[in-house]
């Protein structure tokens, strides 16, 4: 049986640790926050963005472009696939970084010869650790995404697109539901889904005067479709670390709380130690008052 002072020292133990996981929860919390805030700032820029494809869509749904399926919406293209897996730099986040890898490893079995485009250190170590080829790795850190970051990675992503060492591009990323609610997804970055700008029965107002392109509708799409493309990846990052955050949050809440049923255990049980050792303490006494008595 330990002594109270071992007990003593295991719930100091514990203290310093619940005060730890306190801090780490504090921390994310506050980061959760600020990366939402920058996101919700520059998002009307995307929004307005996606409205303008829509509207040259409205204009003429027949647009030939490299960055959209044909006409006929054919699905299946030949040539590799590529993937842009966001993970976090480190852990202590629940299950989100294994839910993410677990999901890549699926969705990449799908297709042959597919292409890895890695952001975040925990993705980097465990592709490298498992012999997993990595096209690129991003070396820019998943803990402060910014909207440079994600133009950088969209122009890289874009050339190897443009070159057509790549069919299909998908980004594999943590969207965040809510407060407690965040899943993997898969999302088709390039090419995009004619039907995903032109919306049927719409009740916007038809288009009243003809809109002039130059020098092309075509050269337009050419320039727009980066700037969207950087806002997806840019939103993916950000939601990415919205739910890594988030994920830390649970796991050191969880922590917290398995702390202090431990510290009311060692509680109890110091009590006991203690107790036993006072009436043990009790007994000797009392025992040798009464052998002197009879001496």
């Amino acid at each position: 049986m330990p002594t109270t002072k071992e007990i003593k020292n295991r719930m100091t133990s514990v203290r310093d640790t619940q005060k730890i996981t306190n801090a780490m929860y504090l921390i994310a919390s506050t980061k959760m926050r600020k990366a939402k805030s920058g996101l919700d700032l520059t998002r009307p820029y995307f929004t307005a963005v996606q409205a303008e494809i829509k509207r040259i869509f409205r204009i003429n749904g027949k647009i030939e472009n490299r960055y959209f399926y044909p006409p006929g919406g054919e699905h299946e293209l030949p040539g590799s696939y590529g993937y842009l897996v966001i993970t976090a730099d480190k852990g202590l986040a629940g299950a989100y970084n294994h839910n993410v890898i677990k999901y890549a490893e699926e969705v990449m079995k799908e297709h042959d010869n597919p292409k890895l485009f890695v952001v975040g250190e925990y993705g980097r170590h465990y592709f490298n650790a498992h012999n997993i080829p990595i096209e690129q790795s991003f070396l820019y850190t998943a803990q402060n995404p910014t909207i440079h970051r994600a133009r950088d990675i969209a122009a890289v992503l874009l050339d190897s697109f443009d070159k057509g060492d790549l069919s299909k591009l998908f980004i594999i990323y943590t969207d965040m539901k809510g407060a407690a609610a965040y899943n993997v997804t898969c999302t088709r970055l390039l090419p995009f889904h004619r039907a995903d700008f032109i919306v049927q029965n719409s009740p916007e107002e038809p288009i009243k005067r003809e809109f002039e392109f130059y020098p092309s509708i075509e050269a337009v799409l050419d320039n727009i479709v980066p700037s969207y493309v950087t806002g997806f990846i840019y939103s993916a990052l950000v939601d990415s670390f919205c739910s890594e955050q988030s994920a830390r949050m649970n796991a050191m809440d969880s922590a917290n709380r398995n702390a202090q049923k431990l510290l009311e255990e060692l509680t109890l049980r110091y009590n006991h130690v203690r107790q036993s050792a006072i009436t043990q303490e009790i007994t000797e006494i009392s025992s040798g008052a009464k052998s002197m008595k009879r001496k």
